[in-house]
């Protein structure tokens, strides 16, 4: 009998579909178009895409894999989409807290930039944010900052997916000293980084605020021409809406839009102070918005109308902003926590952005915000290989009676245990696989030093 047996298996193997890796999970939360939650599933994956997903009986009769990752005590989900941050700023970490916006920037952010950054530094800052991100299951982030291709190359070395923007500003940094000169920089830069496989590259002027129209134009334009996603702060706080209105006797949003901003792929990090025509205007032209909901509340730059937003149709994703003072860490799922609270508290109503729609917005909701959600954001044949797989063997994750919940409310960044990008492991049992954690914990110190001196 055991021979048959034996012998059964050989045959149905001979049949069977090839399979570069099989993960198996107590539950598979896809995030696809029917919301499915599969308990006892697995997700078979061949090269960078996702094969096939559902219940694991199904998939391991199907299937062949020549490796295989079995979590009966874990969650599979997709990798956390992040639609803005400033990775290479993790440099930076708890320099300047308790102050508002304008004095962040303008006494401790931008003379530190000055005195510090370098291709250098942007290229360990950047490790050390890919390591947290990676660590806490995030596996694209949106970025913003310098020298943004070493930000590329690093991410590439992560093994992760980015949406990553060159900044053009008003004034000289690291590496532009005009915003012409910043503008040809970031051309070079997107025709380099044209088709490659974990890499979008975007233009990214820093806000209305600190460029001239004429830059906004320009880096409106440069974006079209190659295709490329425009990343931009908009309407983050009351002073820069009251110096638009000031100004122009336009809001933020109805300047940027009279400039021509939105006429392309966009992505508006924030968007806290837009009213109704405002909100009508990022409809019209399909902008997303990056809801930081943390950034938002540290720097008390006020509660964006999230609920409106996605009551209009408005694609709204979450990013944890940046980690030097508007945001201490990385940590996707804080965010998901925070940005289902804080919305309910504003509103009076526990039952506004419940769980599914804040884990919405950081997988297949940011996808959408970004215009990948063809190619990432939920678990579905076809779309790339980007899973993570979060623990339930710990305090914090038992009982469980709703995995959505479980991810939204209870579980942890440090409660992610496997994360895989494009078809390649790069964090098993927690621990990171494409870059060298002690080395990066160790430079990080090393600048902490050189900064701390450069400030004295």
């Amino acid at each position: 009998m055991l021979r048959i047996c034996s012998f059964l298996l050989f045959v149905s193997s001979l049949f069977a579909e090839q399979a570069d890796w099989i993960w198996s999970a107590r539950y598979v939360i896809t995030e696809d178009a029917a919301q499915r939650v599969i308990e006892q599933g697995a997700v078979a994956v061949r090269g960078g895409a996702i094969l096939a997903v559902g219940p694991k009986a199904e998939i391991d009769a199907r299937f062949q894999a020549r490796q295989r990752l079995d979590r009966p005590d874990a969650i599979l989900a997709p990798g956390l989409i992040d639609t803005h941050t400033h990775a290479a700023m993790s440099l930076f970490r708890g320099i300047a807290d308790d102050r508002k916006l304008e004095d962040w920037l303008e006494k401790y952010i931008f003379p530190a930039e000055a005195k510090n950054v370098s291709a250098d530094f942007v290229r360990w800052g950047t490790r050390l944010g890919c390591l947290e991100m990676l660590l806490s299951g995030t596996t694209t982030f949106t970025d913003m900052y310098y020298f943004e291709d070493v930000v590329a190359e690093a991410s590439k070395e992560a093994g992760m997916r980015g949406v990553l923007g060159e900044t053009i500003i008003g004034f000289p940094v690291a590496d532009a000293k005009t915003p012409a000169d910043a503008l040809a920089f970031t051309e070079k830069y997107l025709t380099r980084f044209a088709g490659d496989p974990l890499v979008v590259s975007a233009v990214a002027p820093h806000a209305l605020y600190t460029n001239s129209d004429e830059t906004l134009k320009a880096a409106r334009a440069l974006a079209n021409r190659h295709h490329a996603p425009l990343l931009i702060h908009v309407a983050e706080t009351r002073k820069e809406n009251d110096d638009a209105l000031a100004a122009r006797h336009m809001t933020a949003i109805e300047t940027l839009e009279s400039l021509g901003v939105f006429n392309g792929r966009t992505v508006a990090a924030h968007c806290v102070w837009a009213n109704e025509t405002d909100l009508a205007i990022l409809k019209a032209h399909s902008v997303g918005v990056a809801h930081c909901p943390s950034s938002n509340m540290k720097l008390a730059s006020g509660v964006a109308p999230v609920v409106r937003m996605l009551q209009l149709g408005i694609d709204v994703g979450l990013g944890p902003d940046g980690p030097a003072g508007s945001n201490n860490d990385f940590n996707m799922f804080e965010e998901m926590d925070l940005a289902a609270k804080l919305q309910k508290v504003t509103a009076l109503d526990p039952q506004v952005l419940p769980a599914g729609q804040a884990l919405e917005m950081a997988t297949i909701g940011g996808a959408r915000v970004l215009g990948m959600e063809k190619e990432i954001g939920s678990l579905e044949p076809g779309k790339r290989a980007d899973m993570i797989t979060v623990r339930l063997d710990r305090p914090n994750a038992v009982p469980l009676y709703d995995p959505i919940s479980q991810m939204v409310y209870a579980l942890k960044g440090d409660d992610v245990r496997d994360v895989m990008v494009n078809g390649r492991a790069v964090v098993r049992d927690a621990r990171i696989l494409t870059l060298n954690q002690a080395q990066i914990l160790q430079k990080a110190g090393e600048y902490k030093e050189k900064i701390s001196r450069s400030l004295r």
